[in-house]
Order: C-alpha cells, then structure tokens, then sequence
C-alpha cells in the first residue's frame, strides 16, 4: 500500500505538482490505493484503468500551501469519474490513517501527503474566504457568501466524519459546509436548487443557504466544489424518527391480541383525513404517527409549490409535458429495467422462499412492466413538470420540535448531472416518500418479528393496513395543500396515474440497490412491485 512506502523527490512543496515525475507516481501509484478505501468513492465495482489531474489549484494560508485537485478516474468499462481532492503536505508524525495518502521525502526532508480536510488551518482558511465572498479570477475560483451566513469571524470548526459521499465541517455551531467529493462539470443541483429556495422563493422548512465554493471556466461551464448552509438543529433524521414510532405500534401489537382485518386496508390512494383513521387501528397505533405523516405532507407539498412558482428563471418554470420528455423518460426506465432485470436473474440463487417467489413474479412480468414504462402518454397528461427533490425519503428530512426539514437536493445518485435537472411531476417525490413510509413499516416489523406471534400473513396485513393508512393521510394533506397553492399536479385520475407510474419507477430503481447491499431486504421493492402489478389494494406493499 502506498501510504507505507516512501516516495523521495528533489522538490519543494511549492514546486512539487511541476514535477513530472512526482505527478506520475502521484496517480499511478498513490491515489489509487487511496481513494479505493474512501468511503466517498463510487467507483469500487469498476475495473479502474488509469487516474489524471484535470484541474489545480493553490490555497494559500498564513501558515501553509495546500492545492485543491480536481482528479479524473479513468475505468476499464470507458466510463470515468471526477473528484475533487484537497491536499497539504505535513511533517507531524501523528495523522489520521484514513486522510494519509503517502509518505513523501522532499529536498531530505521526511514528511506525509494527507487529505486536508483534517487539518484546522485548512478549515480555517476555506471559511475565512467564504466569509469574505473571495474571487480568485486567475485560478477561476470563487467564494460566495449567502444570505444566510450572519457569522462575522471564525471561532472553531469540526469535520463530521458519518457522511459516505460528501465531506462537511460544522462551522460556529451554526453552518455546515459541505464539500461534494465526487464532482460534474456543471452546477450541482444541491446548490441551485438550496440557493433558490432560500434566497428567491424563502422556503422556510430547509437550511437556508450561506455560501458556495464553484471553480469556474465560463458562464456555463463550472464545477460546484462546496456548499455551505444554515446547521439545523435537529433530533436526527425522519427515518429514524418514524421507526421508533413504528418499532413502538408493532411491539404493542401482541398486547392488543388483534386481528387483521381485510376491509381495514383502504381502497388503493384512498384520501383520509388525520380525524378519519380507523379507531381498531389506534388502538395499537399512537394517532400522532398520522399526525405527523400529515405534517410531513404539508411540508412537501409547501416545497413543491415553492419549486413550481418560478416565472422568470428558465431553470425553475414549470413545463407542460412533452414528447422529448416522454422520450427521455422511456429510454432512461427501459435501460434502468433491463439493468435490473439481469441483476435479479444473477442473484436468484441469494433468494430463497416468499423472496423467491416474488423474484420469479418480477421475471414473469417483464413485458408487463416494460409495456408500463412505455405506455406512458404525454398527451393525456394535462399538469406540469418541476424542479423536484429527485431523491425524497425519510432519510432526506430532518426532525426538529415535530416539525420536518427537508435537506440533500442532489438528486439520484445514479443519474447523470443532467438528468438531474430535468423537470418531472411532483408525484415522483411523493411517490418516493410513500415508498419510503412502505420501507420503515417493514423494517420496524422485521425488527420486531421474534416478538409477534401472529403467522406472516397476519403480520403482512397488519403492515399492509397500517401502510395504507398513512398513504391515505399523507395523498389527503399533500393534494389539497398544492392545490390550494395553485400548483398545477391535474385531476385525480391523472394524479393517480402518475402516482402509479412512480411508484413502479422507484421499487424497479430500489431492488438494484437491495440486491447489490443487502439481498435479504430485497423482499421489499418486489413486493412492491407485485402489488402494482396485480392491481390490488395494498395486500402485498413495501418500500424505502
């Protein structure tokens, strides 16, 4: 490994990224078995073919040089990938094996490579130019301070060490900068999407924005290093939040000695309000689950009336549905079935019983899913498409007091950077939150199953009884609040349609991630999936 051997050059620090011989070992022999360990690297499952700088550039602080690299990692599958990499040079013997690249000796003087996240001079000095809105136009590098940021001067900074993609430091206890370690060529969707709900539009129910690192070659042509926000304090995040709701009504299930029954599950996408839900299913659940589903509600359809209000930013106003965008959307969910059509058929042999079964459903029904994806008529579709989250589950909210903050705009992690950006129904976030209300009743249920005594079936109905329910109190809040904001999302059929469509999407999109991380959760998205399928009531649901 390259972190234990020593690397001897005749440079300076100063001048070391002009050796060429540096630069070559550098790449070549360094960085890989570095990043390979990076919990923020994404490109593990790929054969990697050779690694290059793209770009680089100085930060000078009053006690050091580090240099800020934009590295490019080439793949034997003709694919690559960006990231963006800080570097600082150290003599101190003690440093965190997780940010040490190499052992360096320069002009006989022994020291390490290191990332510089860890190191306070370099947090010190990122903050200090974001506070001073630098722009460094002979290294194309700018720092723009937002709204949001009311800090004066430094006072302390810690690095969160608990995020896998991205690196963020807390600064005065009162902003998070967030540094996107892998990277695009064009402005992040985080970025334009938390600087727009915060500094236009004044959505209150997300971290207001204070400030962005972007390294700029033209107008359009730049890369969104870092974002810096508001730091909420929270109580964590919603997933966690709900479980322990959720872990709480199924571990009361066995006192109550019920039984499920069928006419308990609502009719599919059956709008119910809070006062409305059945009183057999409160006896075992606490009515402030529902209340809290319709909170929740409330904010989501708040963002999305926010995101569809725009007149003026070609970015953010709302489009009528289109055949280019049906095109787009076909080709992206035929490519995205087939890819998991052949991880299922791979991975059969991991599954075994009710899983199993489900699997060999899915695969049955590969021509009626595709038939579904590509049935798809933008003609008959008469409400607007938006800028939306693209990636919203529980995961994505925080918790504060019992009221939600809705965080992480990136959008899907598989999607391009474009992709991203496309406009699409605001259905697809709901649908991504009911799959996600769908993955925590199961979870809470599978951590609860050594205590239940009731048969598989009893226990799936219950989960199926208490999953429609809070579909039906989340569709109740969610439509009437975006429409008495005069968001265009069409009538009920079409609602329902789309809802349909995206809930499909996204349990085809989840069983790709289930079957690669942890197969015995894969029961979930094929549930799903085999509910949408047979057109029933929520007999058979699940999801994340």
């Amino acid at each position: 490994m390259a972190p234990n051997q020593l690397f001897t050059f005749k440079s300076s620090w100063n001048t070391l990224f002009e050796n060429t011989e540096f630069t070559k070992a550098f790449c070549e022999q360094m960085l890989a078995p570095y990043i390979i360990e990076q919990r923020w690297y994404a490109g593990k499952s790929s054969s990697l073919k050779y690694i290059e700088i793209t770009d680089l550039f100085e930060i000078q602080s009053e006690l050091q040089l580090y240099y800020g690299l934009v590295i490019e990692v080439n793949f034997k599958e003709a694919f690559v990938q960006n990231y963006f990499l800080p570097v600082a040079y150290i003599e101190e013997s003690s440093f965190s094996s997780k940010s040490h690249i190499a052992n360096l000796k320069l002009n006989s003087k022994d020291g390490k490579l290191v990332d510089a996240f860890e190191i306070k001079d370099f947090q010190k000095i990122i903050f200090n130019k974001l506070l001073e809105g630098r722009t460094d136009k002979d290294l194309n590098l700018e720092f723009r301070r937002g709204r949001a940021c009311k800090a004066q001067s430094f006072k302390r900074s810690k690095l969160m060490n608990i995020e896998q993609s991205n690196t963020s430091i807390i600064y005065n206890n009162a902003y998070i900068l967030k540094f996107f370690r892998r990277v695009y060529t064009n402005q992040n969707p985080d970025h334009e999407i938390s600087k727009y709900l915060t500094s236009k539009a004044h959505f209150n129910n997300t971290p207001g924005y204070a400030g962005s690192i972007t390294l700029r070659f033209s107008h359009k042509n730049l890369i969104t290093l870092g974002l810096m926000q508001e730091l909420i304090p929270n109580e964590g995040d919603a997933w966690d939040y709900f479980l322990k709701q959720l872990n709480h009504a199924f571990e009361n299930l066995p006192k109550k000695q019920l039984k499920p029954a069928v006419n308990q599950s609502l009719e599919k996408f059956k709008q119910l309000n809070v006062d409305e839900v059945d009183k057999a299913l409160l006896k075992w659940c606490k009515k402030s689950l529902f209340e809290d589903v319709a909170l929740l509600a409330k904010r989501t359809a708040e963002m999305h009336a926010t995101l569809g209000m725009e007149r003026v930013n070609v970015s953010f106003i709302p489009q009528a549905y289109s055949y280019d965008y049906s095109v787009w959307l076909k080709n992206r969910l035929v490519y995205m079935l087939d890819n998991r059509i052949n991880l299922l058929e791979n991975n059969l042999h991991k599954l075994k019983g009710l899983t199993l079964d489900l699997a060999n459903d899915v695969l049955k029904n590969k021509k009626e899913i595709k038939k579904r994806f590509l049935d798809f008529d933008e003609t008959k579709l008469k409400s607007e498409r938006i800028r939306i989250h693209g990636d919203y589950h529980l995961g994505q909210v925080l918790v504060q007091n019992r009221d939600f903050f809705i965080i992480d705009f990136e959008g899907e992690p598989e999607s391009t950077i474009r992709d991203r950006k496309v406009k699409q129904p605001p259905i697809k976030d709901v649908a991504g939150m009911l799959r996600s209300f769908n993955y925590a009743i199961y979870a809470s249920l599978f951590n609860n199953s050594k205590e239940l005594t009731y048969p598989i079936e009893d226990a799936f109905q219950f989960a199926d009884i208490l999953y429609s329910n809070m579909v039906g109190v989340f569709l109740n809040t969610y439509i009437s609040e975006v429409q008495s904001k005069n968001l265009n999302i069409g009538y009920i059929k079409e609602i329902e349609f789309l809802l349909d469509y995206c809930l499909l999407e996204k349990a085809i999109y989840e069983l790709g991630y289930e079957l690669n991380a942890r197969p015995n959760w894969a029961i979930i998205p094929l549930k799903g999936i085999s509910t949408l399928l047979n057109k029933t009531p929520y007999e058979q649901s699940t999801s994340p």
